[in-house]
């Protein structure tokens, strides 16, 4: 059962600055239909997000969206998947209460027996917190900054894709090399 669309909490909820870890060992899990809204999360991800079940099923992904994630960063993950390309990334997630936590995200499209995407499977892991800080978290602060200046929505996400194309253009990479590079 999902809660109404009312019962969603408000993406302007404060932020505590205090962020949730978990376990190497430990993998989260969400599936989500075409619209993003969540099908399935494991126990994993109700403990890290601080949601119940009842809450996070047939909500929209986008209750985890941190103001500090970039746009641009989502816009390419759902071009990638809607193109029926995986997505390695690294993701800033808000937790219910406004806590924060970092995961290194894989996200998959799931296909139908006709092989049309019918929805998406995403796995995610604890990422190193040195390449968060000396790699990740920098250069999601300049895109989120270029983000910022822009007028409109769309503005903002052109501006911020085009800052990471100049970025991994300078460092002679690819999204996809860049990356798997960061992971060791």
């Amino acid at each position: 059962m999902s809660m109404p669309r009312a019962a969603f909490p408000s993406p302007n909820r404060a932020l505590t600055g205090v962020e949730r870890r978990f376990g190497d060992d430990e993998v989260i899990v969400t599936k989500s239909d075409l619209k993003g809204r969540i099908t399935y999360a494991n126990r994993t991800f109700l403990t890290v997000s601080g949601y119940t079940e009842r809450e996070a099923l047939g909500a929209p992904h986008s209750i985890l969206r941190h103001p500090g994630m970039p746009r641009s960063a989502f816009h390419l993950m759902w071009r990638m998947i809607g193109e029926g390309r995986e997505f390695f990334g690294y993701v800033l997630n808000r937790a219910k209460h406004g806590d924060h936590y970092w995961v290194f995200a894989h996200v998959t499209p799931s296909f139908g027996a006709g092989g049309e995407i019918t929805g998406y499977h995403s796995n995610r892991r604890a990422p190193d917190a040195r390449v968060i800080a000396e790699s990740v978290a920098p250069l999601y602060r300049h895109l989120v900054e270029e983000e910022a200046r822009q007028a409109s929505l769309s503005a903002a996400i052109a501006a911020g894709t085009a800052l990471l194309d100049r970025t991994l253009t300078e460092l002679e990479t690819d999204y996809d090399r860049y990356m798997f590079s960061l992971q060791g």
